[in-house]
């Protein structure tokens, strides 16, 4: 997932492979829910082109991909060495970029991603604001929902040193104040809650 600095080049920082790799039994019902939840975000919806920022290693780039296939589908995240033969491997199509300071013109995409994304941005307003810039129709954003997440993670004696807060995470918001976040940007038109996370759908404030 995205950041404003470079990841480190050995392994995955964050929770990438926590949620879309877990064999857990509990996890894979939460990330069921998780997915039913973007696909009903996605209702409606009818792209031609896509951009999903802090793409990672493409699984959800790939299952919108799937959903929309006569769409135009980019990815962008921070440079990974590992992230190129991901993306091949899952068929989608995506470059290395940093979400604060995009390459793309005003209003390129119609519909734009960021998928566990913000809690890891330094500069979320820049972030939002680039993403607002691009965007030319609907958001869907998803972070964890705090304090929950982190509840989650010590219960799992993850990351116990750090009282449960995954590596990489510098934002942490309940569902109410990341909507404030998102309002300062968008018009916010839907927020979901597949716990432990928030999600929502929005559209820029012109």
């Amino acid at each position: 997932m995205s950041t404003s600095t470079p990841a480190p080049a050995p392994g995955p920082i964050g929770n990438h492979f926590d949620k879309y790799g877990s064999g857990n039994a509990i996890e894979r019902r939460m990330m069921a829910g998780f997915m039913a939840s973007l696909d009903r975000l996605l209702d409606g919806a009818a792209p031609t082109a896509v951009l999903e920022v802090g793409v990672g290693e493409g699984e959800v780039l790939q299952r919108v991909q799937r959903r929309f296939p006569e769409a135009r589908c980019l990815g962008v995240d921070l440079p990974d060495d590992s992230l190129p033969d991901e993306w091949a491997a899952r068929g989608v199509t995506a470059e290395f970029g940093d979400v604060t300071a995009l390459r793309f013109d005003d209003r390129s995409f119609d519909l734009v991603l960021a998928i566990e994304v913000l809690e890891h941005v330094p500069d979320v307003d820049a972030a939002l604001s680039e993403i607002a810039r691009v965007c030319s129709g609907a958001v869907v954003l998803s972070v964890p929902f705090e304090p929950i997440w982190r509840i989650g993670n010590m219960a799992r004696g993850r990351y116990l040193r750090d009282l449960g807060n995954t590596p990489g995470h510098v934002n942490h918001w309940t569902r109410w104040s990341f909507a404030r976040v998102v309002g300062r940007h968008f018009d916010v038109q839907q927020v979901l809650n597949p716990m432990p996370w928030t999600m929502l759908r929005a559209v820029p404030r012109r």
